[in-house]
């Protein structure tokens, strides 16, 4: 089959097009013929080794296809081995890409359990979009955030793929969302896409900025942050409010005025990528409501995924990248 193919850990040259043998069969397992693979932060990090990947190796978490034994479309969730509590994974857990090969490739295996129809209405690209960033995005929102109608909730970050997808599933949950950048043209992206305003987090005292955008000027109910600004966060929680965390891209360390964090009776909430059970939620949300489809930015071919990652890495991306395998 012919793949995206890393033969050392390094910048995005060290994705290189080639020949790579197929998926061998086995029991449990399905081989899909892809369409269309996303790109995602993660894949970044697995391509520099943070993840100890196995060399050769394919990259690549997200993906739609065909299966090779049904004919069915289906989506992959990424999400290896979650173990049997839904509160966080087990030991096992891992995603797929860092150690199994990835989506980068004409075919793919993967566990049977981890595939699900290819949703209505969605194309090629929007579905490989939709599996790690909605998973995510779901778990952290509802499974973990507790994110309800009436509700209102702030994402740290406009422009990504968390983001976006946070954006279309508080909008067709019945919640308001308001959204921080270092770009006005982002917030105007954001706003265009169902977002109710956005401030800029490059200025000072943004959280009080941010915070006359909630309800009464009294702080949000959730705030979303997929960068690691949570410290600043936190100050525009409303009292009682959940502060959800999950990335770590602007900071890897966080100061916080405890007695501060704990009179004000906030919850502070990590979460990773969901589980099976996350997954199901997710595409029954999308049977249920009026969403709208995954946000792409660009799509490139498959053999041009070097080019795609230094896109991504340049941080102008409004929504998804992804590769198309014809």
């Amino acid at each position: 089959m012919h793949a995206v193919i890393m033969n050392e850990f390094g910048t995005a040259a060290v994705l290189r097009p080639g020949e790579h043998p197929d998926p061998a069969t086995r029991p449990g397992w399905t081989t899909v013929a892809l369409r269309a693979s996303a790109l995602n932060w993660h894949d970044v990090l697995v391509r520099q080794g943070r993840y100890r990947s196995p060399l050769p190796h394919i990259i690549g978490a997200d993906g739609a296809g065909v299966r090779t034994d049904t004919g069915e479309e289906v989506v992959i969730l990424p999400s290896l081995d979650w173990g049997d509590r839904e509160e966080a994974p087990g030991s096992g857990w891992q995603i797929l890409g860092d150690h199994v090969p990835g989506t980068y490739a004409e075919l793919l295996s993967v566990p049977t359990g981890c595939l699900a129809a290819k949703p209505a209405g969605l194309s090629w690209t929007e579905a490989a979009a939709l599996p790690l960033v909605g998973v995510t995005t779901y778990r952290a929102l509802f499974s973990r955030g507790r994110l309800r109608a009436g509700e209102s909730m702030l994402v740290i970050g406009a422009g990504g793929g968390i983001s976006t997808m946070a954006i279309a599933l508080a909008v067709a949950a019945g919640a308001s969302i308001a959204v921080t950048s270092s770009s006005t043209g982002t917030v105007e992206r954001a706003v265009s896409a169902g977002a109710c305003g956005g401030v800029l987090h490059s200025e000072p005292e943004w959280p009080e900025h941010a915070r006359t955008l909630s309800p009464g000027g009294a702080g949000f109910d959730l705030i979303l942050d997929p960068v690691g600004r949570w410290s600043e966060s936190v100050q525009a929680l409303r009292p009682g409010g959940r502060l959800v965390v999950l990335g770590a891209n602007a900071a890897d360390t966080a100061q916080m005025d405890i007695r501060r964090f704990y009179f004000g009776q906030f919850d502070l909430l990590g979460t990773t990528m969901g589980s099976s059970r996350d997954f199901a939620g997710l595409l029954d949300m999308i049977d249920r409501c009026s969403m709208r489809p995954p946000v792409i930015d660009r799509a490139f071919p498959l053999d041009r995924a070097a080019e795609a990652h230094d896109y991504l890495e340049r941080g102008r991306t409004f929504g998804k990248c992804v590769l198309t395998i014809d």
